[in-house]
């Protein structure tokens, strides 16, 4: 095994399930979070820059994971995506949780709530990972916070 197997290999370990989680509250399907993630380590082994420490190369792979997302999103494959019929059956809203909310979020404020609730970052560092203004962040965690509660106190 190399040397940069071995870093390959930690990194992954370390900063996957990071990945992961954030491209399942943007894309909310397991085969698509894979994919963001598969494709944002293979862009950090082709040709990721060098960092300074691991928590650099953690909000870099964050942030591609994210630009990914939003691609994947916007992309045309999306858009041909149908809505469930009617007589589809659907767990009961009771069972569902809050992070089940988070990922029925509106785009623009999954990431913010996800980055700063769940993993920890600041709302400096959520908007330098999403490249958005810091004021943009509070709103949207402000927002996002206004959306989950009454999500939250409907299925209650």
């Amino acid at each position: 095994m190399t040397d940069t197997d071995r870093w390959f290999e930690a990194a992954y370990r370390a900063y996957g399930p990071s990945v992961y989680r954030l491209s399942m509250v943007y894309l909310g399907r397991r085969a698509d979070a894979e994919d963001v993630t598969q494709e944002a380590f293979l862009r950090l082994l082709r040709g990721g820059p060098d960092f300074p420490n691991g928590e650099h190369e953690r909000r870099w792979l964050l942030r591609v994971a994210a630009n990914l997302c939003r691609d994947q999103l916007r992309g045309p494959w999306r858009r041909r995506v149908t809505a469930l019929e009617e007589d589809c059956p659907m767990p009961d809203p009771e069972t569902f949780g809050v992070a089940d909310a988070v990922v029925r979020l509106p785009e623009k404020y999954k990431g913010p709530i996800y980055l700063h609730y769940y993993e920890g970052y600041s709302v400096e560092e959520t908007a330098e990972i999403l490249h958005l203004g810091v004021s943009a962040v509070k709103m949207r965690l402000k927002r996002g916070r206004e959306k989950l509660k009454l999500e939250l106190e409907g299925t209650i």
